[in-house]
């Protein structure tokens, strides 16, 4: 699939959010309008199969009239629901945070839910996956722009064509969870308030994104060995009341192609200093690395500190 996309996930994961009232302007100074034909609230009105339907749903999705849930607690099983009309817009997305919680213990969960802008819906594919990368602190959301042509790296959890992200414990949460996406004028900026403190922290924010208008949103999740519920709890899109140069008014925007300009390669994305790049808390693997080398380097320096030690002892002999 072409265009945009964030992970929510065992490794990786992204959502939206419900506004509340906030510590901090996400519409970044904008007026805003709400685009009923593309949010996804209680009690779910416009979902199904129907031709006046606005969403769509596919694989083991289930509507209730409190959440929509992707997936059960259960294994194997994937779900994802699509929005049916075009986005012709530049917006915001809000919503509630999709709800991730299961049986299973904290490292021990499904493979997350992502969030897709793309030319085609309702295709299954197979880009969340189990934690493979053990430099990343999971879990983990970030975003990632494609045309089609770039390949997802699973055995590093997509860090090849990461634009950016940040960690972000999200499951199990007694409380509720927001995640805030905006696209404005070449910019993709996400937020999160997670802590139950009604304050936004910056996740991502990336300059030089090209995305086309026409396209469609969607959300999908999956389970594999291990699983999670994955629930969805409104979904809320803003048009967003952007002023245009004339050069940009005269673009047909159906036909930019996704793309993205980056001062250097995705692939390189880790504790980038210029702030393009999140890097990474320290994880209990990286804590256990970090040990074994101060160890090892201990080790070493102490048996090339005997040596030295017995090779002047020897030394010393020879002149009595």
């Amino acid at each position: 699939m072409r265009g945009f996309c964030t992970f929510i996930s065992r490794p990786l994961l992204f959502l939206l959010l419900h506004f509340t009232l906030v510590q901090c302007d996400i519409t970044d100074g904008n007026a805003e309008h709400l685009k009923r034909e593309h949010s996804l609230m209680k009690p779910y009105q416009g979902v199904g199969s129907s031709p006046s339907s606005q969403w769509d749903f596919w694989g083991s999705t289930l509507v209730t009239s409190s959440y929509v849930r992707l997936t059960p607690d259960e294994r194997s099983r994937q779900g994802s629901i699509w929005n049916t009309v075009q986005l012709m817009v530049e917006l915001m997305i809000q919503c509630n945070f999709y709800k991730i919680h299961g049986s299973g213990k904290k490292n021990l969960h499904g493979d997350g839910i992502a969030i897709w802008y793309t030319k085609e819906r309702l295709h299954p594919g197979n880009v969340s996956s189990c934690q493979n990368n053990i430099f990343r602190s999971f879990p983990y959301i970030y975003a990632i722009v494609n045309n089609g042509s770039l390949p997802y790296d699973h055995g590093n959890d997509g860090r090849n064509s990461e634009l950016g992200g940040c960690s972000s414990e999200i499951r199990n949460k007694d409380h509720d969870t927001y995640l805030a996406i905006r696209y404005s004028k070449g910019r993709l900026t996400v937020m999160i308030d997670i802590d139950d403190k009604n304050e936004w922290k910056e996740c991502i924010d990336i300059g030089g994104v090209r995305l086309p208008t026409g396209y469609y949103f969607g959300a999908s999740a999956a389970t594999g060995d291990l699983s999670d519920n994955h629930d969805i709890i409104s979904m809320k899109m803003y048009q967003l009341m952007v002023e245009h140069t004339p050069d940009e008014d005269s673009l047909d925007w159906t036909k930019i192609e996704p793309s993205v300009s980056l001062l250097k390669s995705p692939k390189d994305n880790i504790d980038d200093p210029t702030g393009n790049f999140r890097s990474t808390p320290l994880t209990g693997w990286k804590v256990f690395l970090l040990l074994l080398c101060a160890l090892l380097g201990i080790v070493v320096c102490g048996v090339v500190g005997a040596v030295v030690f017995q090779k002047r002892q020897e030394r010393n002999r020879r002149f009595y």
